[in-house]
């Protein structure tokens, strides 16, 4: 989850797209460079643990576009495959602007 949220800070598209599932997984992906993400907040971690398939991390990524400061939040699903965690998919719980 971490290195996924880095990798969005970064604009890393490569990263995002090794770290999601194959099944859900878009062709190509673009990052909108007008958001600066400024910080990550894990609120709930279900699962995930060494000896887990499957995993749940709820989050608040904290982000500015424009000037004003917005947080999204998500509830993400992650499974391991081939021995690595990837991102599955997600419920986007609401988009605030501040």
């Amino acid at each position: 989850m971490r290195s996924r949220y880095t990798a969005f800070v970064r604009g890393d598209v490569d990263h995002l797209l090794r770290t999601w599932h194959p099944d859900t997984r878009p062709a190509t992906l673009e990052l909108d460079p007008g958001v600066r993400w400024t910080g990550l907040e894990v609120l709930e971690r279900v699962g995930g643990g060494p000896f887990d398939a499957e995993g749940v991390v709820e989050f608040r990524a904290h982000h500015e576009r424009g000037g004003r400061a917005g947080v999204q939040q998500e509830r993400s699903r992650f499974l391991r495959d081939a021995g690595r965690w990837v991102y599955v998919d997600g419920v986007v719980a609401g988009s605030r602007r501040r």
